[in-house]
């Protein structure tokens, strides 16, 4: 903690050109705001204490160790459900909603629908291993996630993925149906659309939307193509600055949104 806050303190700004504000990339007053509120003002006892509040474990396979959380629901039959991040997110966006799946009559709800949680970082993110070989591809961490839940006891399970963890869930409904209940996906990436065979014509709004996804995509899709083709070059400026780092991941987030502020509290 105490080198991030000096990394912090010592971050060397880059120029900008007066009053174009986001129109190159981050806004350079917004970023040094958010700098000096995670050096000054985060919590981060509360968010211990928050973390700890939850069942942690780790899962040794023979390639990277995966951290998860595992809660068991408060109902007759608990359904196994397995929960999976995207990026640039972790395991840390589902903390809010567990307690509505393993208790769902402690909110309002039925406890007959509730669920066995578990909840993993993926291979290189939060507290789990970093991979040390190739491949290490939505379709490997599918087969890891039979095998981790396989372990716990489940032999069938639900998957819920978002991003990332939606190209996870996908891979374990496509190479795993006979473990998997159902599955559920929120933000899909935009490569998954149906297959077109040759010729097909497409209906004047469905053209709108392929150009309008292109247009996103040349506009604010940099950052896609460099993790795609040039990762290693990225990591150096990203892991050795904390300000770097924020920049890169709230920047994608605001090229989703459209909008600044309040989003990044």
């Amino acid at each position: 903690m105490d080198d991030l806050r000096d990394r912090l303190a010592r971050t060397r700004w880059p120029d900008e050109i007066p009053g174009t504000a986001w129109e190159y990339g981050f806004d350079l007053a917004f970023l040094k705001d958010i700098c000096d509120y995670w050096r000054h003002q985060f919590d981060w006892k509360a968010q211990v204490e928050k973390l700890s509040s939850f069942h942690h474990y780790r899962y040794t396979p023979n390639t990277a160790g995966i951290h998860f959380i595992h809660e068991r629901g408060k109902g007759p039959a608990p359904i196994p459900l397995i929960l999976t991040h995207g990026w640039p997110g972790s395991f840390l966006e589902m903390l809010r909603i567990i307690p509505l799946l393993t208790d769902p009559a402690a909110h309002g709800g039925d406890a007959s629908d509730s669920f066995d949680v578990v909840v993993p970082s993926m291979p290189g993110y939060g507290f789990s291993d970093r991979p040390t070989t190739r491949g290490m591809n939505t379709f490997r961490i599918a087969e890891l996630w039979v095998e981790l839940m396989n372990e716990l006891g489940y032999n069938r399970f639900a998957a819920q993925g978002g991003d990332v963890g939606a190209g996870v869930s996908t891979a374990l409904g496509l190479r795993h149906s006979q473990s998997i209940l159902g599955i559920h996906l929120n933000y899909i990436p935009g490569s998954y659309r149906p297959h077109l065979a040759a010729k097909t014509k497409l209906a004047p709004v469905e053209e709108e939307f392929l150009k309008h996804a292109a247009q996103w995509y040349d506009e604010s899709g940099a950052y896609a193509h460099i993790q795609r083709t040039q990762p290693q070059t990225a990591a150096y400026g990203l892991n050795d600055s904390p300000a770097a780092l924020a920049a890169w991941i709230l920047e994608k987030f605001r090229s989703w949104s459209d909008c600044e502020g309040d989003l990044y509290r």
